[in-house]
């Protein structure tokens, strides 16, 4: 199937498409029309047009053209399950979970715009003040650019999109070229509701001359970003003067203490470390486990992993499926390969089948290998022994990442300390770091990110401030 330009309600389409191939058994699953910076300019130019109406509509509309999405959505969950698994590999049972979320996302966005508000400023507080009727208001900024990432290729599109829409914006949104077919599915519920404010959805699609006309265009008020570091620099030097947010890489990190449960910790960090093969920004990478402990859990950890289903995607019961790319899979036996000849054991024998990258659990690793250093983005996790929560920690925030850590303790006065010290977004305790509610605050400090995603928190990343005085 094909999927669709979207410029504002109006479909359209090109000449020249591009194909996606499956990355479980290399079918074409979609096509995609190939975009020009005339398309992006034009999708501009009617979200700037739109934006207008967007903010004059009434809340109880946009509230309902979400709550409307969230509907439908539910009744297509099989189909949209399928083409997640078709597009990128994702296992069809974490697809149709990636749509229930998809459904709470939407849905807390309504639920959270309904009591966003702002407050009276008692302007006599100071000697120099006098009494007024003065309070602040939040206000749409007009046109919103979306920039989205293949791992979630649906819920976090409903990241970026249910804040913005339901805020009063128009939006322009660029999918992953891996998913073009997920993303024309879900903003066609968007914009054939009844509830939907005409052309306040575009969606284009492309590579790098696509994004570039988006950010560097004067129209977009916001650029919301996920993806790559390197991306996020080109789009942070070259945006001008917008709200530009970024949920950029991870190198996601636990500290296992002697006072923990191990089975627990193994479980825990065997699906936060392959969940997605590993294809998550929160993707469990450094385990750092107290020497006293370390070979009891490093056995427990292998097997533990060993009981992970690897498989055809379209399997129920199938936990890892492919990678999402020949690249990514070189990529990763690279790494592996790597950190081998630099002294690092591999616990299970290093396995590819077609792109299917069986997962990797790496002991004798030390804090000078790359395989530690970067963002692998694979299934592959490496357990690091260290003599105490203080060693740990220094390594744990000696990254330039900084995104979510976890650490898994008994002991109370610890957990206070991690929460105080561990330098990260969010901070998990007695869980695996790759745990995230979309309810919450989520996103990173240093090269992890700007800005927090979230209903509530991109609402007011997507939002201006309006001070108002009566006298």
């Amino acid at each position: 199937m094909d999927a669709k330009i979207f410029f504002g309600s109006n479909e359209a389409t090109k000449e020249n498409f591009s194909e996606r191939k499956s990355p479980y058994n290399g079918e074409v699953v979609s096509r995609a029309p190939i975009c020009s910076e005339d398309d992006v300019h034009k999708a501009l130019k009617i979200a700037k047009d739109a934006a207008k109406f967007a903010k004059k509509s009434t809340l109880a509309q946009r509230c309902a053209w979400l709550l409307d999405v969230a509907k439908k959505l539910g009744e297509q969950k099989e189909d949209i399950a399928k083409t997640i698994t078709d597009e990128v590999g994702k296992p069809i049972t974490y697809a149709r979970i990636e749509v229930e979320r998809c459904i709470e996302t939407i849905t807390l966005s309504a639920e959270t715009m309904r009591t966003m508000h702002g407050e009276t400023i008692n302007t006599d507080a100071m000697a120099s003040g006098k009494k007024t009727m003065a309070f602040f208001r939040r206000e749409s900024v007009g046109v919103v650019v979306a920039i989205t990432p293949f791992n979630f290729p649906l819920n976090l599109v409903a990241h970026k999109l249910g804040p913005a829409l339901v805020a009063g914006n128009a939006v322009v949104l660029k999918p992953t070229p891996e998913a073009p077919l997920t993303a024309y599915k879900f903003a066609k519920l968007f914009i054939e509701s009844e509830y939907a404010i005409p052309d306040a959805l575009s969606v284009v699609y492309g590579d790098a001359e696509v994004g570039s006309a988006l950010i560097t265009s004067d129209i977009p008020r916001v650029i919301s970003f996920t993806g790559s570091v390197p991306v996020g620099n080109i789009i942070t030097k070259n945006a001008g003067i917008k709200k530009v947010g970024l949920e950029l890489g991870g190198n996601a990190a636990t500290f296992v203490e002697k006072s923990a449960d191990l089975a627990l910790a193994a479980t825990k960090c065997a699906l936060g470390a392959f969940v997605n093969s590993g294809q998550v920004c929160i993707s469990l990478q450094r385990i750092y486990v107290q020497e006293d402990i370390y070979d009891d859990f490093a056995e427990l950890m292998a097997h533990a992993t060993k009981k992970l289903k690897v498989g055809s995607p379209y399997d129920d019961d199938t936990f890892m499926g492919p990678l999402i790319d020949d690249e990514a899979c070189a990529r990763a036996m690279g790494w592996v390969d790597s950190a081998i000849k630099e002294g690092a054991i591999p616990l299970l024998v290093p396995r590819v089948e077609g792109r299917i990258f069986h997962p990797c659990v790496m002991a004798n690793v030390r804090d000078e290998m790359a395989i530690v250093c970067e963002e692998v983005f694979a299934p592959i996790v490496s357990l690091v022994k260290v003599s105490n929560f203080d060693d740990a920690l220094e390594r744990m925030n000696n990254s330039p990442y900084g995104l979510q850590f976890s650490i898994f303790t008994n002991d109370l006065s610890l957990m206070n300390r991690a929460i105080d010290e561990l330098d990260a977004g969010g901070i998990v305790i007695n869980d695996m770091p790759t745990l995230r509610f979309d309810i919450q605050p989520y996103g990173g400090v240093k090269l992890s990110g700007v800005g927090r995603e979230g209903p509530r928190f991109a609402i007011e990343e997507m939002t201006e401030i309006k001070s108002i005085v009566i006298c």
